[in-house]
């Protein structure tokens, strides 16, 4: 068998998926609702008023703390997720697995920090 054998199903997976990807972009471009209702344009639950006119939108001032809430569930949930496994595997990971593990929480404790003084944490 010559290579081109060997690699031919997987070039012909990709030409597959990258014509089915196309097609199914330019279906959905070509049938979507261009228009706006009053149902889409109402604030849904992130409570942000939709964006203006095209021009615009990119330039629209809107609050920050939206995103310091999105680090701060990312900092509490990477901090978890490497949390069980570090203390399952404690005993056999020496000296060095510890003080990897205390610079990880070092660095989590940091962004942590950040966000309580940028006041992520005040309900408003």
């Amino acid at each position: 068998m010559s290579v081109a054998t060997n690699y031919f199903p997987i070039f012909l997976f990709l030409m597959i998926s990258f014509g089915l990807s196309v097609f199914l972009i330019a279906l959905s471009f070509l049938r979507s609702k261009r228009k706006g209702y009053a149902e889409k344009l109402s604030p849904y639950e992130c409570g942000f008023d939709t964006f203006d006119a095209p021009p615009t939108n990119a330039r629209a001032p809107f609050d920050a703390r939206f995103y310091l809430v999105a680090i701060l569930f990312i900092i509490f949930d990477l901090e978890i997720a490497f949390l069980f496994p570090f203390a399952v595997s404690l005993p056999s990971i020496g000296l060095f697995g510890f003080l990897s593990m205390m610079f990880f929480l070092f660095v989590l404790t940091v962004g942590f920090i950040y966000e309580w003084k940028k006041g992520a944490l005040d309900w408003h």
